[in-house]
């Protein structure tokens, strides 16, 4: 019987470990914030985005709409695993055209985005708030023409 309740303890303990790492607080539908967000160089190079973030397999679908500086539309879909192997971006108005991610918890993924086309290539990390209601993601990199690039985006959960 002692043998039978450790086992039953132990089996317990892992599942609820598994399920902890599994949570994902970002998913949802999250809107840019543009007065909290920064681009260096500047100016943002978007007036707005909504991102739907919808759980997939060990990983996240995210859909984007919104609108780029120049008035050209975004909408662009990708679904990626949380194991870090790049995942093909469809649709148009991105920089980039493949996105890596990790999970490291349940707040906090890191990501790299690159271009195959030109110079495009950003890594950073995406944390959701304590309180859930703020995504805000910073990355480092090189824009198009290979000029570094220092980019906050801040979201609002609508």
């Amino acid at each position: 019987m002692k043998r039978l309740l450790t086992f039953a303890l132990a089996t317990l303990v892992i599942a609820s470990t598994s399920a902890a790492f599994a949570a994902d607080h970002s998913l949802g539908t999250w809107k840019l914030n543009p007065e909290k967000s920064k681009y260096s160089p500047g100016p943002l190079p978007v007036k707005s985005i909504t991102a739907v973030r919808e759980a997939a397999d060990n990983g996240v679908k995210v859909t984007t709409t919104g609108e780029r500086s120049d008035g050209s539309a975004i909408n662009t879909t990708y679904t990626a695993k949380f194991d870090g192997s790049p995942a093909s971006l469809s649709g148009q108005g991105a920089p980039y055209d493949t996105v890596s991610l990790k999970q490291v918890n349940a707040n906090t993924f890191t990501y790299e985005t690159k271009n195959s086309a030109n110079k495009y290539h950003a890594s950073g990390k995406l944390v959701i708030s304590a309180d859930g209601m703020t995504m805000t993601m910073k990355a480092k990199g090189t824009d198009a023409d290979g000029k570094p690039m220092d980019v906050t985006l801040v979201y609002d959960k609508q």
